[in-house]
């Protein structure tokens, strides 16, 4: 778990046809990349045709949603299993934008991390971060934490599995202004000593990587890249243009 990862979110931007374009430019920008993980998470219709284009490189596939049960009379929704058949080795769970327009809670997001768990080789990433108003009344250390102990309260992590939590100030999502590094920084410290506080320090290093995201982009990338308990980036509107993620993902 020491490599760092960056991971595209490309939510609702793209049209189909947008979506494999972008693919197919990705996959020739970043063909021979070596160095950090990259990662890119299309739309929900686009993943099986995404995964046939980026296959072979060095391209991951990861989806943004998923539900907490494997099969059954649930309308709209994916199951781990068949993002796992699909191509994919990453999911999303718990996105700000799920919790504000979804109205998406950490018991839901506390389920979806059990179901994605209990599919090999497939690696949740799980978000937590603060409202403006929390962070303007010095709540957020007391959000954080508890977001993370209702998200992954309770769960035993077995030897090879792998957990990504991003963090994301939710205040700093799609604003174009980022939080100060060292803002960043001291969350990461905070999220880090709520996971050793629920796993023990050793599972923490073997099995957690904890990344920022929010209004990342090439200009301010490496102000992120070599801060103390930062292992990656998620990042939103930068990953739509594949230059523009490629030095992203070169920088870090």
């Amino acid at each position: 778990m020491n490599n760092k990862i960056v991971i595209a979110n490309w939510k609702m931007k793209l049209s189909l046809a947008e979506t494999l374009e972008l693919a197919k430019k990705m996959k020739n920008k970043f063909k021979g990349f070596s160095g950090s993980e990259v990662v890119i998470c299309p739309n929900s219709l686009s993943l099986i045709e995404v995964g046939k284009i980026i296959k072979g490189g060095p391209l991951k596939l990861g989806a943004q949603n998923v539900f907490w049960e494997d099969r059954g009379a649930y309308t709209g929704e994916i199951s781990p299993s068949m993002l796992k058949e699909a191509g994919c080795e990453y999911v999303i769970i718990g996105h700000s934008e799920r919790r504000k327009y979804l109205l998406e809670n950490y018991e839901m997001i506390h389920q979806e991390f059990k179901a994605v768990l209990g599919v090999e080789g497939l690696t949740p990433i799980v978000c937590v971060g603060e409202e403006a108003e929390e962070r303007k009344t010095d709540r957020r250390d007391f959000v954080l934490v508890d977001q993370l102990q209702q998200a992954l309260g309770g769960i035993n992590l077995l030897g090879d599995q792998r957990v990504i939590v991003a963090y994301e100030p939710i205040w700093a999502i799609g604003s174009g202004v980022a939080i100060e590094p060292e803002e960043a920084e001291y969350a990461h410290k905070i999220i880090k000593i709520s996971l050793r506080d629920m796993f023990g320090m050793k599972v923490v290093k073997n099995n957690f990587r904890i990344i920022y995201g929010g209004s990342i982009s090439s200009k301010n990338v490496k102000e992120f890249t070599n801060l103390e308990g930062v292992d990656g980036l998620l990042v939103g509107g930068a990953s739509l243009d594949a230059g523009e993620f490629y030095k992203i993902a070169k920088a870090i």
